[in-house]
């Protein structure tokens, strides 16, 4: 402890000790040798009691006259023998030393943090034994609340009274306690009344001091320290053996404390202090009078005894309506009942001086509980203030937010008398971010805090630093800023504070660049004034401000960044307001389900993904029903809410983050099938017989017959429904951009490309061959063609030599198979090469390549097409043809279980083939059991049978090969069964050793060993067993298991996947394999035209996107926001009509009513007082009229005195007495 020493080695020249230095005789002492100071004549020093004279003339010793200070000579760590506690620190020091440098000490010397809340406990003169109610009070009220809000408590710190009490609550807290704060309790305790003080004692400092704290006698006197305490004060007044010489310096210390900040470097909130008085003598009316002079608001709790019954007492009757007030008689009564000893006038004086400031005073009874000392400190807070500005309430609004008490902030603080504003909630609203406040952050915000002001990004950058150091959003920031290579820049230069984090980087990764919120780069630069942004970087409004003509989805850009924070901490009621507050509602939810679902899979802790799934799932569910409250209301612009691009989630579309977020409820919906529907016939009306289409198909001439109907176009429905112009385009193939300025004016419609006016001969042939339905079914006849000409071709045509016509032609189709997948790959499955030009939200080349091999058909397309390719490479080879032909004959039935993915669009066949992927890995688990029972078995039989066999190639089929056949009964036994075979077979007789067998058969192979040949035979019983019995039979569970889980919801899977057969083919060429070279060639000629040229400003067509105006996007947004209000409302309504809401409110009522009868119980004891004190008063009037009229006073012959008054009369007049008396 030499460092410590060194550290505390300044404390003797600051802190002192008192010393009486004038001897006065106390005279209750009869032999005259004790000073009032409390010590004898022996242990004075001389000059003490040298001056006789002096102390005769003085009759009252003064601390502050007959002391002086000499440096302090306790001081350190004080350790208390066998508590098995941490030492202590502690500090003997005089009254009147400055409290300043006693929190400087206590803050910067000794290390603990500055506080958010000073409790001060007074009372307890009670003895060892506490009522139930109150040890819970300081266990689970006071002791909580001091570790929840980083408080100190404050008490005499002596093994005796309510300092005994609070420290068994600490020590029983904290041993209870396995995380989180540790609870800070400090003794502020007489130098005089500590017993075995003098093992304190030493010059130079106590590193520490072996304190004895039990085994002596008690004495009433003296008492010890007690252990549970973390600091020390031994305030020394001069006077030894007497309590109450702490109390000035304890009361200027408190005052001092409250005159502090809170936070590093005083930056936080004034610090509040709070009184709790327990219990108590007459002394303790002093302290409270002194403390709320101090302006100190105390809590009295009722119920506890002494002083603070008393103090409650009067409190209530000033405060009650109808008391006018307690007579001085009866004030005097409830004095002398709850102080015997005490003087009454002087009591009285001192408790009407309390009663001047009793908006200081707030009562805690019994009634209220352990868990709402909390809240009743808080209201004593708000109480003490009493202020219209809200400047002095903000350290009672963050306590409140430190307590999550958002009932008392609404009822306290915010009813309408405090003058908030805006920059006032700042500091809260940030502590409600931080510590996962969602309640308090919807009412601060609903008071009128200004998000856009507060969100900057240095409280950005404190948001995502409060990220837990081992989760998994702090490892992928740190990956993030780590993997940029250079060092990330504070917010502002030469400021120490968080690192901004590098967001956009840790969406890329979990997203992709198809779905990443679009965040800037480091070094992004202003669009207007060219210089670096770094002040602002990292916001999502940034990118709005660097794009323009994209501000529509970031007018509310802090909602966003706030909605991401609290996705990617999994702050689920954060998260779920945010997006309620947020735009684009279905696509952020839509998102948000995407990246919880991609972080649920990282997650390393199971608790963590699980809620990560649960609140995936809710947005899942919250995106579905809001898009069913938008279709219902108009199927057209829900129609363009899932085509919209939306920017905030990298020009994806709803479509897109429900399929890469696997929402298939979202799918399910009947506004999402109805589009795909829509988008499947194309032109065409969804209503046409499939007979018609197969029939036209083959003969094209029924197009223009009434066989096949089209939808209507824009321009008749637009006659019948004006609202209809905000509509336009629902295929994709509107406006992608704001109009041409050259077209201000008339306001004219953009046409589709190759559309016409009217439904001519040509638009009915192109909407005829270009729908997707139309292109399926070429692609299926094509396919069919394909696969009978390659089975031709492998049975008939394939033979050595040069290859033939229809060899050639399947080349030739095959070369145009490859054609079409090289296409779907660069157009990473979202649009096509007839696209365009670079765009923003355009996915580079590896993540289209990524979209397209995640689909498991492309793979099989590709593994196809490379073993036909391998396959006719191998066949013009000389000398391999044989292994060509058994590559293509493998390939061809990799093409024709390729078929099987056409009957997805069938709705009975596409959900059966759903479950059989599924069970698929049911029969993967099943041949791993069965390949591994087999293998033990084919070898301990072989071994047995056949020990001296080295064919490998015979031993291989027999080990594995064989016991597969027996599975499905084909048990060769005369191979098994040495009773079977021949036992005079001349090359097994010739054998060295042992008895051998031969097969019969001329195939029957080597022989067969003869010993233990019946273990062979029970081996094959259990194989047979085990395999056909339980193997079997688990598979066969495992199928139904499988079937009756996917049954249900293999509705949902196939409607996603007809999703993604649609879109295929919306964006394939019309005509189909091998012709479709043609329609290569055509995309391939206009790409290289684009290249060479501007590209023009027709609208740019897109398969399953739609680029709308501002204004047009203005719109719709709106739109979806007045549903979104109105989903949220009938929520909300549906929320307060079940069950357990109605349960809430009846038991708030119940609750209410009891109070209310409380009160009434009141009453009723009053004006049963009131009615005694009136019979009384009428008894005492009737014998004054007697006395009188007995008297010679009254002479004969006068008035007759007023008869009685009946029992009416007395409550007629008791009645008077308590309207007069309440001022009525």
């Amino acid at each position: 402890m030499v460092g410590a020493e060194k550290e505390q080695s300044w404390i003797p020249k600051i802190f002192r000790k008192k010393i009486c230095t004038t001897f006065i005789v106390d005279l209750e002492d009869s032999g005259g040798s004790l000073c009032q100071c409390g010590r004898p004549r022996s242990a004075h020093p001389s000059v003490a009691v040298e001056d006789a004279f002096g102390a005769a003339v003085v009759t009252a010793w003064d601390g502050d006259v007959h002391t002086t200070e000499k440096p302090t000579d306790a001081y350190g760590d004080l350790d208390f023998s066998g508590s098995g506690r941490r030492p202590s620190n502690f500090l003997r020091l005089s009254d009147r030393t400055d409290p300043a440098t006693v929190y400087s000490l206590v803050t910067r010397t000794w290390g603990f943090r500055a506080p958010n809340l000073v409790v001060s406990v007074l009372g307890g003169s009670g003895g060892p034994i506490l009522q139930t109610w109150l040890q819970e009070l300081l266990r689970r009220g006071l002791v909580r609340a001091a570790q929840s809000t980083g408080a100190w408590i404050v008490t005499g710190g002596l093994h005796t009274g309510i300092g005994r009490h609070v420290g068994v609550a600490v020590r029983d807290h904290q041993t209870a306690s396995t995380g989180g704060s540790k609870v800070v309790a400090m003794g502020v305790a007489p130098w005089g009344v500590v017993r075995n003080r003098d093992m304190l004692v030493n010059p130079k400092g106590s590193f520490p001091a072996r304190y004895r704290w039990h085994g002596d006698p008690e004495d009433g006197l003296e008492f010890p320290l007690d252990y549970n305490y973390a600091a020390f004060f031994l305030v020394d007044d001069g006077t030894h053996g007497r309590m109450g010489g702490e109390n000035r310096f304890r009361l200027r210390f408190e005052s001092y404390v409250a005159q502090q900040k809170t936070g590093l470097g005083g930056t936080g909130i004034d610090i509040p202090v709070l009184l709790l008085l327990i219990d108590g003598d007459e002394k303790m009316l002093k302290r409270i009078e002194d403390a709320t002079q101090a302006q100190l608001p105390c809590l009295l709790v009722a119920g506890s005894g002494g002083a603070a019954d008393c103090l409650a007492e009067v409190l209530e009757d000033t405060l009650a309506p109808g008391s006018g007030g307690a007579r001085r008689g009866e004030a005097r009564d409830r004095i002398r009942r709850f102080f015997p000893k005490g003087d009454p006038e002087v009591l009285q004086a001192q408790v009407e001086r309390i009663m001047t400031r009793k908006e200081l005073l707030t009562v805690y009874s019994s009634e209220d509980g352990a868990e709402e000392f909390e809240t009743i400190v808080l209201r004593a807070l708000v109480k003490a203030c009493r202020s219209s500005e809200a400047s002095a309430y903000l350290d009672e609004l963050r306590l409140a937010v430190a307590w999550n008490r958002v009932d008392i902030a609404q009822s306290e603080l915010f009813r309408g008398d405090i003058q908030w504003r805006s920059f006032h909630l700042e500091a809260s609203l940030m502590d409600a971010l931080l510590n996962d406040r969602p309640e308090f952050v919807r009412l601060l915000i609903s008071h009128g805090l200004s998000l856009s002001h507060f969100l900057t990004p240095l409280r950005l950058a404190q948001l995502y630093s409060a990220a837990p150091p081992n989760s998994l959003i702090h490892n992928l920031l740190e990956q993030a800023s780590h993997g940029v290579g250079t060092k990330v820049p504070p917010i502002k230069d030469g400021a120490e504070g968080p690192l901004l984090p590098n967001v956009g980087q840790v969406l890329k990764t979990l997203l992709g660049e198809t779905c990443a919120p679009r965040y800037p780069a480091r070094d992004s630069q202003d669009p207007h004034t060219g210089q670096g942004r770094r002040e602002s970087a990292y916001l999502l409004s940034d990118w709005a401000t660097s794009h323009p003509s994209r501000d529509v989805d970031f007018m509310q850009a802090p909602w966003n960044d706030l909605f991401l924070w609290a996705l990617l901490l999994n702050r689920a009621q954060m998260a779920m307001y945010f997006w309620e507050k947020g735009s684009s509602s279905v696509a952020s939810a839509l998102g948000a389900c995407l990246l919880l679902r991609v972080m649920a899979r990282l997650e390393p802790e199971a608790e963590e993904a699980a809620r990560r799934k649960d609140l995936a799932t809710k947005f899942e569910g919250m995106s579905v029903d809001l898009f069913s409250e938008c279709y219902h209301n108009s199927e057209r612009r829900a129609a363009r809410l899932l085509l919209r691009r939306c920017p905030l989630w990298g020009d994806a579309t709803c479509l897109q983050l429900a399929l890469q977020a696997d929402a298939r409820a979202f799918f399910a919906q009947d506004g999402v099938q109805s589009l795909l529907t829509q988008k499947w016939w194309g032109e065409m009306d969804s209503t046409t017989p499939i007979w018609a289409l197969v029939l036209t198909f083959f003969c094209p001439p029924f197009i223009y017959t009434n066989l096949i109907t089209f939808r209507k176009s824009e321009e008749e429905l637009l006659q019948k429904d004006p609202d209809f112009d905000m509509d336009i385009g629902v295929n994709g193939e509107g406006p992608s951009g704001p109009p041409d300025p050259a077209q201000k004016g008339p306001h004219r419609r953009p046409q589709q490309p190759g559309c016409c006016p009217r439904r001519g001969c040509l638009c009915r042939w192109s909407y005829f061959w270009g729908a997707p339905v139309t292109v399926f079914l070429g692609n299926v006849v094509s396919y069919l063609l394909f696969l009978l000409l390659f089975a031709r071709v492998l049975l008939i045509d394939f033979q050595p030599g040069t290859p033939g016509m229809l060899e050639l032609l399947l080349y030739f189709w095959v070369f145009t198979l490859l054609c079409e997948e090289l296409r779907q790959g660069l157009g990473g499955g979202w649009g096509s090469l007839a696209s365009g030009g670079p765009r923003p939200g355009h996915a580079p080349l590896r993540q289209r390549l990524h979209l397209y091999l995640s689909d498991a058909w492309n793979q099989c397309d590709l593994l196809a097409l490379s073993c036909f390719l391998l396959g006719v490479g191998f066949r013009l080879i000389p000398g391999l043809y044989n292994l060509g032909r058994t590559v293509l004959c493998l390939d061809f039935m990799v093409f024709a279980l390729r078929l099987v993915h056409i009957f997805t669009i069938n709705k009975q066949l596409g959900p059966k083939i759903v479950i059989v992927s599924k069970m698929m890995k049911d029969v993967f688990f099943f041949l791993f059991f069965l390949g591994v029972w087999l293998v033990a078995y084919g070898v301990a039989t072989e071994g047995l049978l056949r020990p001296r066999d080295q064919d490998l190639p015979s031993i291989l089929r027999r080990v594995f090969y064989r016991p597969y056949l027996q599975i499905f009964g084909q048990i060769p036994q005369e191979d098994m069964d040495v009773a079977l075979m021949n036992h005079s077979w001349s090359d097994c007789a010739s054998e060295e050793q042992g008895a051998w067998a031969h097969p019969p058969g001329v195939h029957a192979g080597s022989c067969v060993s003869m010993y233990a040949n019946w273990l062979v035979v029970l081996l094959l019983i259990i194989f047979l067993l085990v395999a056909n019995i339980l193997l079997l039979n688990l598979l066969i569970a495992m199928f139904s298991y499988t079937f009756g889980k996917v049954q249900g919801n293999s509705d949902l899977y196939w409607k996603a996947q007809r999703y993604s057969l649609i879109r295929e083919f919306h964006s394939r060429p019309a005509l189909a394999p091998p012709f479709i070279i043609i329609s290569h060639t055509r995309l391939l000629f206009r790409r290289l035209r684009r290249r060479r040229r501007a590209p023009p400003a027709s609208p740019v067509i897109e398969h399953f996107r739609v680029c709308l105006s501002k204004e047009a996007e203005r719109r719709l947004l709106t739109w979806e926001a007045v549903h979104k209000e109105n989903f949220l409302l009938a929520q909300a309504r549906d929320k307060r009509d079940s069950d357990s809401e109605r349960l809430k409110r009846t038991s708030q009522k119940v609750d209410t009513a009891l109070k209310q009868l409380g009160q009434i119980r009141e009453y009723e004891q009053r004006l049963k007082g009131l009615e005694q004190e009136v019979q009384h008063c009428t008894r005492v009037l009737n014998w004054v009229a007697e006395a009188l009229s007995r008297s010679a006073l009254i002479p004969p012959g006068g008035p007759p005195p007023p008869s009685p008054p009946g029992p009416r009369g007395s409550l007629h007049f008791a009645a008077c007495l308590f309207v007069f008396s309440t001022g009525v």
